[in-house]
């Protein structure tokens, strides 16, 4: 099956779990491209995909260019502070801010560039220690309240990542978890943009898609097994 192929089934698969749930808005299919090569990129890019996702700094600054073209690049894994500089510097958005002070070191960061990067905020749905993002609401809302004075940055709204099960209810829980706090969310802080929910990979996109999800990152379905060595 050709690279094509892959992203017309991936999209014909959206748009069936789209229906099975009523829904006519747009889930937006992001490529998660960490350990492979450049080149299948530029075949995805060949193919009309043109999101794609990264989860760490330095596989960034290796694999892609200074320049791309026609594409759009996130940092979608945990983002160390000392990478912050690098990162900024490096992507198109950050899809994984998990506390006050990371956020502020982006927006300072952004600031010195000129430039103002679009983040989501990540949080722990799922509750397991094993993974980032916020757990705490009063900490969320401390980062909310902040954010006006962020200029280096600008929410467009929430990732999480789904617990590691085939159990349909868990993961459906955490993915309703994450709506449910992005519609409060939106009702406190009507200026902030809470439009995107970045949640559903591989083997839960479906499920996520259900509970609401406008933005679905797949890895293997697309690109195959990943090379970890």
């Amino acid at each position: 099956m050709t690279m094509r192929d892959r992203i017309d089934v991936i999209r014909e698969s959206i748009e069936a779990a789209k229906l099975k749930c009523g829904r006519t808005d747009t889930v937006h299919l992001m490529g998660v491209s960490k350990t492979h090569p450049y080149d299948a990129v530029c075949e995805a890019v060949s193919s009309g995909l043109f999101l794609f996702g990264e989860n760490r700094v330095q596989e960034i600054q290796k694999k892609f260019p200074d320049n791309r073209n026609g594409f759009e690049l996130h940092l979608i894994g945990h983002l160390q502070s000392n990478k912050v500089k690098k990162a900024v510097a490096s992507v198109d958005a950050i899809d994984s801010i998990d506390s006050l002070r990371l956020a502020t070191l982006v927006s300072n960061e952004a600031e010195k560039l000129g430039k103002v990067i679009p983040v989501l905020i990540e949080w722990n749905t799922s509750e397991e220690e094993s993974k980032s993002g916020f757990s705490d609401f009063s900490e969320y809302l401390m980062l909310l309240e902040a954010s006006a004075q962020l200029p280096g940055i600008e929410i467009n709204g929430l990732m999480t990542i789904g617990p590691l099960t085939e159990n349909e209810t868990q993961v459906r829980t955490a993915f309703a978890k994450l709506r449910e706090i992005g519609e409060k969310s939106k009702q406190k802080f009507p200026n902030i943009d809470f439009s995107t929910l970045s949640m559903g990979m591989s083997q839960d996109y479906h499920w996520a898609i259900q509970e609401g999800s406008t933005m679905v990152r797949i890895g293997t379905a697309l690109f195959g097994g990943r090379d970890y060595s």
